[in-house]
Formats: C-alpha cells, sequence, structure tokens
C-alpha cells in the first residue's frame, strides 16, 4: 500500500485560505491610514490567520492538535467576516471586492468542516 503524501501547498482548504488572504489584502490596501488602524489591521490579521492556523494544524503529529488549530482557523474565518461585514456596512470597501470574498468564503467555511471531519474519521479508522 503505497500512499502518496499530500502537501499543504495542495491541500484545497489551504489554498481557499490563501486566495482569501489576498482578497482581503486587495481591499485592505485600499483603506486610509486611520481606518487600517481602526478596522483594517483586525480584518487583515484575522483573515491572514485562517490560513496559518490551517498550515500549523497540518503540520502537527496528533489529530488533536492537528482539529484544534482548524477550530481555531474556523473561529479566525468567522472573525474575519464579522470585520468583512463592519467595512461593508460602513462603506469602506469596494463591492467587488467584498463579493469575491464571500464567494470564497461560501466555500472555504464547508471546507474547513470538512478538513475537521476527516481529520476525525482517520483517526477513527487507525483505532478500528
Amino acid at each position: 500500500m503505497n500512499k502518496e503524501y499530500l502537501s499543504l501547498e495542495k491541500l484545497e482548504t489551504y489554498k481557499l485560505a490563501r486566495e482569501l488572504a489576498s482578497v482581503s489584502w486587495k481591499a485592505y490596501e485600499g483603506l486610509d491610514w486611520t481606518i487600517k488602524k481602526i478596522m483594517g489591521n483586525p480584518f487583515i490579521e484575522s483573515t491572514d490567520s485562517v490560513a496559518a492556523n490551517i498550515a500549523e494544524g497540518y503540520g502537527r503529529f496528533h489529530y488533536l492538535d492537528k482539529v484544534k488549530f482548524y477550530y481555531n482557523a474556523r473561529g479566525s474565518l468567522l472573525e474575519s467576516r464579522h470585520w468583512l461585514d463592519l467595512l461593508v456596512e460602513r462603506n469602506l470597501i469596494e463591492l467587488s471586492l467584498k463579493e469575491k470574498y464571500l464567494d470564497l468564503y461560501k466555500n472555504l467555511r464547508p471546507a474547513l468542516n470538512g478538513l475537521i471531519k476527516k481529520t476525525m474519521e482517520n483517526k477513527k479508522s487507525l483505532i478500528t
């Protein structure tokens, strides 16, 4: 049985999170200095944290460590969405960037849940 190792860069959930970070950065760049400090920084930090937590979890050995970081990524994703909603509500970002963000978000959220589920299932298959 020869299993091929899936690198982090090929993991679909990670690729979506990195793409979300790129779109978020474009929105962040368009903000003026004051807004960046008040709302932009927490927005970009939480968005970047999604991919960072996926990467850290993927590099862990024990399934519970992996899942903990994937849960952190999910929390960061929801925080990022909170900041996006405030930026949109206050008319501070372009609607086209909002739409790109939301398209990625709607795919990333179930992908992240699937990664958590798959990690837990893989653990169970090792026990039985």
